[in-house]
């Protein structure tokens, strides 16, 4: 049984708004998934969907045989999925400390074990633990980011566009933590705009077109494929990705 079963998701914001149309994915157990695509084809919406942010109109989500579909985001949550958006994702105001005690909320009895847990695991963000999160740079914001959705101890984490606006020096130690995060034990589906790295990181990947599944498999036998490579990846078949 997999992790999550994504079936036939139709969604989108409104009456009649069809962002997803018939869309699947699966998710087993320590892998990484990338979600990549071009603008538009619904990547987000589909993570969103997952999180209880979005209902399916029609389709079936699964967490290791549980239907969740139609669950609102909190109970989604509670079931152990947790969701990093790509923009307002920190509370900028807040110290360090402080947002990852708003990322425990759901159990703020084991709150101050699971910020030793998390200060272990991200040390800069320890040295940092009273500083404003505003003052962080964009990669060690994400970085919160993530801490922040660790605190309820997810079995699977939701990432869109983790790399957005950072630098590529930031990017590489922010796709370093992620593969970190995932060898521990954490089930990963992440959209990401660099599709070539999301690839080298990825066990599998699904591409995303106006909606739909246009393939799916291994990512590295995606990434070596000339067709993908020229379509997504920006690369003729002799340029490496």
């Amino acid at each position: 049984m997999s992790l999550l079963e994504a079936r036939d998701i139709i969604a989108g914001y409104g009456r009649g708004d069809e962002i997803l149309k018939g869309v699947h994915l699966t998710v087993d157990d320590n892998e990484i998934v990338a979600i990549i695509g071009p603008n538009g084809a619904g990547k987000s919406t589909l993570l969103k969907t997952i999180a209880g942010l979005l209902h399916p109109a029609r389709g079936s989500i699964m967490l290791r045989g549980v239907p969740i579909h139609g669950l609102s985001p909190r109970e989604v949550s509670r079931c152990g999925i947790a969701f990093v958006p790509q923009e307002q994702n920190i509370f900028a105001t807040l110290s360090v400390r402080e947002n990852l005690e708003m990322g425990g909320w759901l159990d703020p009895a084991a709150t101050r074990r699971r910020i030793d847990d998390v200060f272990a695991r991200f040390p800069m963000l320890a040295e940092r633990r009273s500083r404003a999160a505003r003052t962080l740079s964009g990669g060690q914001r994400q970085v919160l980011a993530m801490a922040m959705a660790l605190m309820v101890q997810p079995v699977l984490l939701l990432l869109d566009e983790p790399s957005a606006g950072l630098s590529p020096i930031a990017a590489e130690q922010l796709f370093a933590t992620i593969r970190e995060i995932n060898r521990d034990g954490l089930a990963i589906v992440m959209v990401e705009q660099n599709a070539a790295r999301a690839l080298e990181i990825a066990h599998r990947a699904t591409i995303l077109v106006d909606g739909r599944n246009n393939r799916e498999g291994a990512a590295a036998v995606l990434a070596a494929d000339p067709d993908i490579r020229r379509i997504f990846l920006g690369a003729t078949p002799t340029e490496q990705p």
